[in-house]
């Protein structure tokens, strides 16, 4: 997580705000489907609790 919050600083230096705030765009919006791909996989398999790490 870290390599990638510096890696996202290098890329603002080198090529500008612009063209950074679009990868930030493009990577919130591929992490947005991967959650609601997992949350609707979630649901479908039974998942009734809200905190599924917490079974024993």
């Amino acid at each position: 997580m870290i390599v990638l919050i510096l890696l996202l600083l290098l890329v603002l230096l080198l090529l500008g705000v612009g063209f950074t705030m679009h990868v930030l765009w493009i990577a919130a919006a591929v992490l947005l489907i991967f959650w609601i791909l997992g949350f609707s996989r979630h649901h479908r398999n039974g998942g009734g609790r809200r905190y599924a790490w917490n079974r024993r």
